[in-house]
Order: structure tokens, then C-alpha cells, then sequence
């Protein structure tokens, strides 16, 4: 499918089926940058939640979510997930836990069941985007959709302070 042509990602389907509001953005070309897509959004960086998947060491993946540039607190997130180790997922584990290619993941239809754990901070605006599970192309909602649409997921401090 072509970015020209989309007019639905398993991301809107999704919210469609849940009846949440939401509006797709097609990004005019390919996107090189957070500021770029912020920019041609009508954004800030901030508001845009991007949703970075771990692998486990004892097995399985876990996705935090992000608010803009701000990283994620390594320390924190092993803390709360018990474990000494974690590692960043591959290409091919990302696609394979969520069925997206990296730039287009999204906390929603992912292609296996996986535990979401969501930093403060993507609450912080009142609108917010996230992937739609096509690249250069993004859902942009009201955080309390935003919220409803997650559903019961973990809270915490997983993002670097400053």
C-alpha cells in the first residue's frame, strides 16, 4: 500500500471498531526527523508519543511510551520490570512483536499480545499523535482518547528527566 493511499491502518481500524475519534495524517513525503514531523504536523516534538520496544533477557518484549525526544530511563524501566537486564529490540523483533515497521509502531493491534508500560509525560498535552502502523503516516487524537483507546496499562516515570 502505498502512503498516497491510505486511508486506513490497522491503527484506525482499531480505533474505528473501539469508536474513538481520531484524525490520520499523511506526512507529504518521507520524514527525517522528530522536528520535521512535529513541524508538518502542526506539532510540538513533545506531543508526539513515540512507543519503543524492549526485549526482556528472560524472555518476551515489553513497549514504553514516550513523549517527543525525551529517553528512556534504562534504570527506571529495569526497576520497575525487575530484571538486571534489557535490551532495545531488533528491526525484525519489532515487526515481528507488533506487525510495524520502526517509525510506525503504535501501542494498538499489535500482531502479539504485549504489556505496555506509559511514561507520565504523554499526558501532558492535550492533543497528542502516534503511530498508525504506516510510515509517514500518523493518528492524531485528544489525550483523553488517547487515553481510553490504551485502556488499562502500566503508569510510571520511564522517561529521563531534563
Amino acid at each position: 500500500m502505498s502512503s498516497d493511499s491510505v486511508s486506513s491502518t490497522p491503527v484506525t481500524r482499531y480505533l474505528d471498531e473501539k469508536g474513538i475519534p481520531y484524525r490520520l495524517y499523511k506526512h507529504p513525503g518521507e520524514v527525517h526527523s522528530l522536528e520535521q514531523a512535529a513541524r508538518e504536523r502542526g506539532q510540538r516534538p513533545e506531543q508526539i508519543i513515540r512507543s519503543i520496544v524492549f526485549r526482556l533477557s528472560r524472555g518476551g518484549f515489553v513497549m514504553v511510551l514516550v513523549a517527543g525526544e525525551k529517553q528512556v530511563a534504562w534504570q527506571a524501566l529495569r526497576r520497575h520490570l525487575g530484571t538486571s537486564r534489557i535490551s532495545m529490540a531488533t528491526e525484525a523483533e519489532v515487526r515481528q512483536v507488533t506487525g510495524y515497521s520502526i517509525g510506525a509502531v503504535a501501542p494498538f493491534a499489535t500482531q502479539q499480545p504485549v504489556r505496555i508500560l506509559a511514561d507520565r509525560g504523554i499526558f501532558l498535552d492535550e492533543e497528542i499523535s502516534v503511530g498508525s502502523g504506516v510510515r509517514y503516516t500518523t493518528v492524531i487524537m485528544n489525550r483523553d482518547n488517547f487515553r481510553r483507546a490504551l485502556g488499562e496499562v502500566e503508569m510510571g516515570d520511564f522517561a529521563l528527566k531534563g
